[in-house]
């Protein structure tokens, strides 16, 4: 495996992404009962993320820098294993995120798909992400809060965990021994690795166990889904909390995100997010009541919400070194 060619950071900086998975609204009228592809196409979809994802996590390991994912596989199938490690902590954050939308949408009674899992190319991680089809808009203010906040929240606690899991399975190498892509270090990462690893020597980095990278993934889903910009899912609970003051908030976010791709190493990753922002709407929709009160419990985890997006969040989530 050649984890030193893909993943880690130094003492000052981290050294790692892609798309999240975000909630989307649609505006479906609700079927009588469950279609066959209602269940065929999530099923389908999720045994093919799992097969690149494996494929990703494997190739990740190759000892051949210039060797191909199709000659890579083609060449020994079994290697499919090695990615074991990563594919499975990337699809159980993954999962919990998008449960975590998915039961409340049922506690609400919300009608919504199953996850819609997306496979990607190898080159990277495997995947695009997940997505949910409400097939009716969410009317509540609570029902829109829970079912914004529930995933983050759910895939943070596993990503966490599995932080501390693969960190305790890293090696700390001197940075003379490692290059290739560095990953963005936040705050989060920052604080767990010192609790695991101890303050690293001066001239010392630390190459991630692909448990360790997943995570870090999984931090970076999250906070590019808690962004309070239109219909992500930091925007149904800026919306929940503030009301139309979101839309504010999200306008102030817009240059922030620019300024982050233009700045000297800046990831341009940014500009994407922005585009898409000014294309599907800085606002979000309006619910039916706009006024019932969230209670204090809600609005604590709103703010514990605001919290992690904070602790998640890495200005320069790649650079190469």
């Amino acid at each position: 495996m050649d984890e030193q060619r893909e993943h880690h950071w130094n003492g000052d900086r981290l050294i790692e992404l892609e798309a999240p998975p975000i909630l989307s609204l649609g505006l479906e009228e609700e079927e009588p009962g469950p279609r066959f592809s209602d269940l065929a196409w999530p099923i389908v979809l999720f045994l093919l993320t799992v097969f690149t994802t494996l494929w990703a996590g494997a190739y990740a390991t190759r000892s051949n820098p210039k060797e191909g994912p199709l000659q890579f596989l083609l060449g020994d199938p079994a290697a499919l294993l090695k990615g074991l490690p990563f594919a499975g902590t990337l699809l159980g954050i993954l999962v919990t995120h998008e449960f975590g939308h998915y039961l409340f949408s049922r506690i609400h009674r919300v009608p919504a798909s199953l996850p819609l899992f997306i496979p990607g190319p190898p080159h990277f991680i495997g995947t695009f992400g997940a997505v949910i089809r409400m097939r009716s808009p969410i009317l509540s203010r609570r029902a829109l809060f829970d079912i914004g906040v529930a995933g983050p929240i759910a895939g943070f606690v596993v990503a966490v965990v599995a932080l501390v899991i693969g960190l305790s399975l890293s090696k700390v190498v001197t940075n003379e021994a490692v290059y290739g892509l560095h990953l963005g270090e936040p705050l989060l990462l920052q604080f767990v690795s010192w609790l695991v690893l101890g303050p690293l020597p001066q001239g010392y980095d630390v190459v991630l166990h692909p448990v360790g990278f997943a995570a870090w993934f999984g931090l970076f889903v999250t906070s590019l889904n808690l962004i309070p910009i239109g219909q992500l899912d930091g925007g149904h609970v800026a919306y929940a909390l503030w009301g139309p003051r979101q839309r504010t908030v999200a306008l102030a976010m817009l240059p922030i995100l620019l300024v982050l791709g233009f700045m000297p190493g800046g990831w341009p990753g940014w500009f994407l997010w922005a585009g898409m922002a000014g294309l599907v709407g800085l606002g979000h929709p309006p619910v039916r009541d706009p006024r019932a009160a969230l209670g204090r419990t809600r609005i604590w985890v709103g703010w514990g919400a605001l919290a992690i997006f904070v602790l998640t969040f890495a200005p320069i989530p790649f650079s190469v070194y």
